[in-house]
């Protein structure tokens, strides 16, 4: 078992890393806390036991979850529970779950303690740690939301040999994007210590600039969603997130060639992990370049100074403003040709 921490001073709390992780869940619930609501999906199956009075909370599979309804309807059912202010909500799941009951658990009396219990590759390495919570509306991915940090993290990897192989692939598409952050090597380390290391490399981010103000920061860490969330947004793709990520890693390092940031060299770096991780690395059939163009328009990182995306360059990742509309549509035609790794 390894524990880190995400060092905020009086709010700083632990990531337990490693099999059977899930059972020290009593053990972060704080003392004053006498009943748990578990939020959770049917297709979970992971049993937890908060050492208090508990019940569960299901919500619906999927990013339909994530709505304002989903939101009402489990703080309503919070209400019913009796749950207080002393009391604590336990998100049992993945990405969704954590996003959806980290909310709930943000805005429920103004704020209530929230435990996640990460149970998806994709949640473990980066979904359940540093505090964003939010839901979808019709017209972009989480844009409506709150920051909230967790009391403690759980990620159980021993709960990981459970999932559906695209699910477990999807979660490697985040894993991919720590290679650009500063984590060498994840393709060789062994499952505990890689989950360890991505932990390592966002709670340090996260300790650095919390609530995405700095400049580039935390925003860093939407490496290759900007595009990624277009695609999730504009239609029904089949792609799981962590899919949509690993398109939206080639998709920016195109994009950076492009504009003379890198050159082929680095692009096919971005290929080989891509594609040794058997993720797409091309947009999906169907996919319309001037709707994708539009909704990334509207990406949470855009202040005013035109389409931004973070991308690579001479000194590593950077937030780029003012992106010329040509060059990200350029950029788009080369993926739907799909064009492969550069010579």
């Amino acid at each position: 078992m390894r524990e880190l921490t995400v060092n905020l001073g009086e709010r700083s709390y632990p990531v337990l890393v490693g099999p059977g992780a899930r059972h020290e869940l009593s053990a972060v619930v704080p003392g004053r806390s006498t009943r748990a609501a578990i939020v959770t999906q049917a297709g979970v199956g992971i049993e937890v036991d908060a050492g208090v009075e508990q019940r569960t909370f299901l919500v619906d599979e999927g990013e339909k979850a994530k709505s304002m309804s989903t939101v009402e309807e489990l703080c309503s059912g919070f209400s019913e529970f009796g749950l207080t202010r002393a009391d604590i909500v336990v998100a049992v799941g993945g990405g969704v779950v954590t996003d959806v009951a980290g909310f709930a658990a943000a805005v429920y009396h103004r704020g209530v303690a929230v435990v996640h219990v990460a149970t998806t590759l994709l949640g473990q390495v980066d979904a359940a740690i540093g505090g964003k919570t939010g839901v979808n509306l019709p017209e972009g991915k989480n844009l409506v939301g709150a920051f909230w940090q967790p009391v403690a993290v759980i990620c159980d990897t021993e709960v990981l040999s459970t999932l559906p192989p695209r699910e477990y692939r999807s979660g490697l598409g985040e894993m991919a994007k720590y290679a650009f952050l500063g984590v060498p090597g994840l393709a060789e380390m062994g499952l505990e210590e890689a989950v360890a290391a991505c932990v390592e490399c966002k709670a340090r981010t996260v300790a650095g600039d919390e609530r995405e103000t700095g400049a580039g920061g935390r925003a860093l860490l939407n490496y290759g969603h900007t595009l990624a969330h277009a695609l999730e947004t504009t239609g029904n793709y089949d792609l799981r997130h962590g899919e949509a990520v690993a398109v939206g890693l080639v998709f920016a390092a195109r994009l950076a060639r492009q504009l003379g940031r890198i050159g082929d060299e680095r692009v096919a770096e971005h290929y080989r992990v891509v594609l040794g991780y058997d993720l797409p690395s091309s947009l999906p059939p169907g996919a319309d370049p001037a709707t994708l163009l539009a909704v990334m328009g509207r990406d949470k990182k855009v202040t005013g100074n035109g389409l931004t995306f973070v991308l690579d360059g001479p000194v590593g990742l950077e937030v780029v403003q003012g992106v010329p509309e040509e060059a990200v549509l350029a950029t788009l035609a080369e993926l739907q040709k799909g064009h492969e790794l550069p010579n």
